[in-house]
């Protein structure tokens, strides 16, 4: 083996990765996954700072490399200055766009603001830090931009007409990102979770309605998701791309 290449159980060492969202249960499991592959780890929050910079200190003493960028993906101008910032220390060749929110509503009483804080985050907040990433990551020749969606944009919901609008533009966003930049050795995929148990879901959900739910008759755990988010960021994953993959336990 060529010594200045990867080792087999170490496949991301010396790529650097962001993950927006990285303060919850999914994004963090995300990061320790990546970061256990040997990933660099560029790790975002926004309302939760504290959570990202623990996280942090945690990939560090376990002997890998993290640090936290806390900013509004919402925000066009904090975002760019993000994205400057992350680019200081080199390409950043992998992306995971976890970051989302819900804020639920039956169509007829949702109010403006709800649409907009939903889009905002998953839809623009993609562009916001994707956009001014991506060339430094073709000049590599070499790139993973994996989006995190879920299956309310595949089946669809009750009382989430914006989050499914958001995960299904951000679907299709993914596919037609794919076909610009496949020559240069990136690939763009999302992951469309289902129920993935967090103290989100757990306060959704209760056990008998995940078993009616769920073939599987449980509810997911978020280092599932992100076994499959490592497997598409690694060199094994280079022939998948325009992909949109749900894992959810057999619901569609």
């Amino acid at each position: 083996m060529n010594p200045t290449e990867p080792s087999a159980s170490r496949p991301l060492t010396g790529k650097r990765a962001l993950v927006t969202g990285a303060s919850g249960a999914l994004g963090q499991a995300i990061a320790r996954r990546l970061a256990a592959d040997g990933a660099t780890l560029l790790l975002h929050a926004n309302a939760r700072a504290d959570a990202v910079a623990a996280l942090a200190e945690e990939l560090i003493a376990a002997g890998g490399q993290a640090s936290a960028l806390v900013f509004d993906l919402t925000d066009a101008a904090a975002s760019a200055a993000a994205a400057e910032q992350a680019l200081a220390g080199g390409p950043v060749q992998i992306i995971v766009n976890n970051a989302g929110v819900h804020d639920d509503a039956v169509f007829p009483g949702m109010r403006a603001a709800q649409w907009h804080k939903v889009i905002d985050v998953s839809l623009h907040g993609f562009f916001h830090i994707t956009q001014p990433l991506l060339l430094p990551m073709l000049r590599t020749r070499w790139g993973r931009i994996i989006n995190i969606s879920s299956v309310a944009a595949l089946m669809g919901n009750r009382g989430q007409v914006n989050y499914a609008a958001a995960k299904g533009a951000l679907n299709s966003a993914t596919k037609a990102l794919s076909l610009e930049v496949a020559s240069r050795g990136v690939t763009v995929n999302a992951v469309a979770p289902g129920i993935i148990a967090s103290p989100m879901a757990d306060g959704a959900f209760d056990a008998e309605m995940v078993k009616n739910l769920v073939p599987a008759k449980r509810a997911g755990q978020p280092a599932e998701v992100a076994d499959l988010v490592g497997f598409l960021a690694s060199p094994q994953a280079a022939y998948i791309s325009g992909q949109v993959i749900a894992i959810n336990g057999g619901m569609c």
